[in-house]
């Protein structure tokens, strides 16, 4: 017994190469929605800072023209408060966006983690399948196919499996 088990090369690469293609894209695309929920956010507290400085400026004027201290409060609080609700409400819509992004970045990836998987699956069955075989006509690669492994292939290819000895 070995730990060397014998599977399709070019498959475990293809597997291999769509993951370094998958995964790597998903990951920048939820970097670019975390910076543009980040850049929504400073624009939002930038629009609020200068309506604050906007309501500072006519709390000013009222309370130097007509005294009217209370009105100037009142508008300044109203001002901030509805610069702060936008603020919110624009944080909440990047938060959604992000979420939803993420999300389906969550199932793209599960996608792959369970086709990685059923591979493995794949892979230890025939390594099972193949473990404890004598060695018959072994072939160029080392692989020497026995009885069982031709009646194995047989079935999978009327089944339209692939077979570990195709190339």
């Amino acid at each position: 017994m070995t730990k060397q088990a014998i599977i399709d090369r070019d498959a475990a690469l293809n597997l291999i190469d769509e993951l370094r293609v998958a995964v790597p894209e998903e990951v920048r695309a939820a970097k670019r929605i975390n910076q543009e929920g980040e850049r929504i956010i400073e624009k939002a507290q930038e629009e609020a800072e200068r309506i604050v400085a906007r309501a500072q400026e006519q709390a000013a004027f009222l309370i130097s023209e007509r005294g009217l201290t209370d009105a100037a409060d009142a508008e300044s609080r109203r001002i901030v408060e509805l610069a702060e609700d936008e603020a919110a409400e624009i944080r909440a819509g990047a938060d959604s966006y992000a979420a939803g992004v993420l999300g389906g970045l969550e199932a793209d990836v599960s996608r792959t983690l369970r086709s990685i998987e059923r591979g493995i699956a794949m892979l230890e069955e025939r390594r099972a399948a193949y473990a404890g075989q004598p060695a018959q006509d072994e072939d160029v690669a080392g692989y020497a196919p026995d009885d069982e492994d031709v009646m194995a292939a047989d079935e999978d290819a009327e089944a339209g499996a692939p077979t570990a000895g195709r190339r």
